[in-house]
């Protein structure tokens, strides 16, 4: 009975981390898949969304408001902090922007760790509240796997009407060639600039929740590395791909979980993982470049259901 319970226990667990990271790795995807910005901050999001709900929330260190305020909060501030890092570095392209991104990752970090009179710096923020949703405290894991997949659905239905809307085409005019946008009248910046909000704020969404189901936060979590993860995501689903990016995440998570049982120390298993994530990288790009489920692949098979259905009309 004791294991059965520890089964479904960390069984939920993965959920809640899928749920979360399918947010980070959709959003991303938004930029760099379909938009082709190379993000290497996106964990300044991530993070400012969690700090800007544990700050508005938590009723010794915070303002102790209640957790739609924080989740709101949290999702305003990501992404009026995607609109200001836009306004400098969307001027850059390629390798560029790349840097720029990967700065402001680094800038937030910074601020994570030395504004000690707000952020408590190194030691954290302890014992944050569980979220509350309508008067209902998720102190389970069933109850905050249910939101959390719930969160995780609305994100991926708007992220889906945009992707397959005229405004998720331009980007994609954009990506294969912006020069040629710009002819056809297109307002690059502000479609660029957009896309950099939406993709800020699902990521402070997904920074929320992560606060308040770990209940503890320290600038170590939003560090480069964290970004690096994000990236693979992305890339090991497959660039442009939206079941892609889904499916990045999944494998992300679950990959490395067998290492947990393996006896080694937490230290280790953490050098571990990243040496895995780095094979990951190398291995998809010499292997599979294009991902686990390229655009091309979804493209061909649609092609092909149609050109079936033309013949079965025929």
């Amino acid at each position: 009975m004791a294991w059965n319970f520890l089964g479904a226990d960390y069984l939920l667990h993965l959920i809640i981390m899928i749920g979360i990271y399918v947010m980070v790795s959709a959003s991303l995807n938004l930029m760099i898949g379909y938009t082709g910005m190379l993000n290497l901050g996106h964990v300044g999001f991530f993070g400012i969304g969690a700090y800007t709900s544990v700050l508005l929330t938590h009723p010794v260190y915070g303002l102790g408001l209640p957790f739609s305020v924080g989740l709101l909060g949290g999702a305003a501030m990501a992404l009026l902090g995607g609109y200001f890092i836009g306004i400098p570095s969307l001027k850059l392209r390629g390798d560029y922007l790349a840097i720029a991104t990967l700065g402001f990752g680094e800038i937030m970090r910074a601020v994570f760790k030395n504004w000690q009179s707000l952020t408590r710096g190194p030691l954290g923020i302890p014992a944050i509240p569980k979220a509350t949703i309508f008067g209902y405290t998720l102190a389970t894991k069933e109850s905050m796997a249910m939101v959390v997949i719930v969160a995780t659905l609305i994100c991926l239905i708007v992220l889906w009407k945009i992707i397959h809307s005229p405004f998720g085409r331009t980007l994609k005019a954009i990506r294969e060639d912006e020069i040629a946008a710009i002819s056809l009248g297109k307002e690059v910046r502000r479609y660029k600039m957009t896309a950099l909000c939406i993709s800020a704020c699902i990521a402070g969404i997904a920074g929320v929740f992560y606060a308040h189901y770990i209940s503890f936060i320290d600038p170590t979590t939003f560090s480069f590395s964290e970004s690096v993860i994000f990236v693979c995501m992305v890339i090991l689903g497959g660039m442009g791909s939206f079941w892609g990016s889904v499916l990045g995440a999944i494998v992300i998570i679950l990959l490395p979980q067998p290492l947990r049982f393996l006896g080694f120390h937490a230290d280790i298993v953490g050098a571990l993982r990243q040496i895995l994530f780095a094979a990951i990288l190398i291995t998809m790009m010499l292997w599979k470049p294009q991902g686990l489920i390229s655009e091309e692949t979804i493209t061909e098979e649609k092609e092909t259901k149609e050109k079936a259905a033309e013949s079965g009309t025929a």
